[in-house]
């Protein structure tokens, strides 16, 4: 991760008013792998999440990836397959992928990305800083001796920006290298420490995503979780366009579980009905609050 001082410092003039964008990382020797789709899976393991939910949230992924609709979907593109990255971010550090660049073409294939994802041992740590995640997730993307179609950095979280570098003008950087980012924001608590903000689909839509055809899948309920990352995902794979009226997209577990109504799917691009969001919220949250003595972790026994 070398160069991520590198974006660190763009990201940096970006605040002051000038974007400058570092070089692409510079591909290993080889053939170039072909697929549809690199698909980064930035997965939020930050403690504001207790140890029951992150497991309900890491199943959600491997359930999705054994789900005959993403398998469908991911074979269906002009090279017939995708790569996938699986990575875990928390505070202002650099992520390390728990599934490294993994090229899905099959029923097998998927299903052994979802067998090895499910072993994994499951960690938490302290603070939230996207940003960092979303530099961390460029550079993987550029450096993966990989081409494709599109790039798309799925990002799942369930707290605003409180460390690191601010998120809006990294999140630009990343758009303008014509990655798409798409956004899971997990609402599904009201408010209750000092670091939550309301309305954090909001937030995702005005200081997270960004890029063609971005879109939030905002979760509301933990029973729901499973089918919400599983239709997104084939959203991302197929690359389906959101319909442009805001209406929530429905979808169910079983045609016979409809989902509620507030769980919709919505792009970037739309002007909401509200005032932009300050994307420095999650900062001043947190330098109101009293904030953690320090990193910790939790991780599965």
């Amino acid at each position: 991760m070398a160069n991520l001082s590198r974006l660190r410092a763009a990201a940096a003039l970006a605040l002051a008013g000038v974007v400058g964008l570092s070089a692409p990382v510079t591909a290993q020797q080889g053939a170039m792998t072909r697929v549809d789709l690199e698909l980064l899976l930035a997965v939020d393991i930050s403690q504001s999440m207790d140890y029951d939910e992150h497991s309900i949230q890491r199943a959600g992924y491997v359930d999705a990836f054994r789900h005959k609709e993403v398998v469908q979907a991911l074979m269906a593109g002009p090279e017939g397959k995708i790569a996938v990255m699986y990575m875990e971010w928390a505070g202002d550090f650099d992520p390390i992928p728990t599934i490294p660049w993994t090229i899905i073409d099959s029923e097998a294939s998927a299903k052994a990305f979802a067998d090895r994802l499910e072993k994994e041992p499951i960690f938490g740590e302290q603070r939230t800083s996207i940003s960092t995640a979303l530099m961390a997730a460029r550079e993987y993307i550029q450096g993966n001796n990989i081409a494709s179609h599109r790039q798309v950095i799925d990002v799942s979280g369930d707290g605003a920006n409180n460390a690191g570098l601010m998120v809006e003008p990294v999140r630009d950087i990343v758009v303008k290298d014509g990655i798409i980012i798409n956004g899971l924001p997990i609402m599904l608590n009201k408010p209750k420490e000092f670091y939550d903000i309301d309305h954090l689909d909001r937030y995702y839509k005005h200081c997270v995503i960004g890029g063609v055809g971005a879109f939030i899948a905002p979760v509301f309920d933990l029973r729901h979780l499973a089918a919400t990352i599983r239709k997104k995902l084939v959203m991302e794979i197929a690359s389906i366009e959101v319909a442009p009226d805001m209406a929530p997209i429905q979808f169910a577990d079983s045609p016979d579980t409809p989902l509620p109504s507030d769980t919709g799917l919505y792009r970037a691009q739309l002007k909401l009905p509200t005032e932009k969001t300050d994307c420095t919220i999650g900062e001043q949250v947190w330098g109101g609050g009293r904030g953690y003595g320090g990193y910790g972790r939790f991780r599965d026994q």
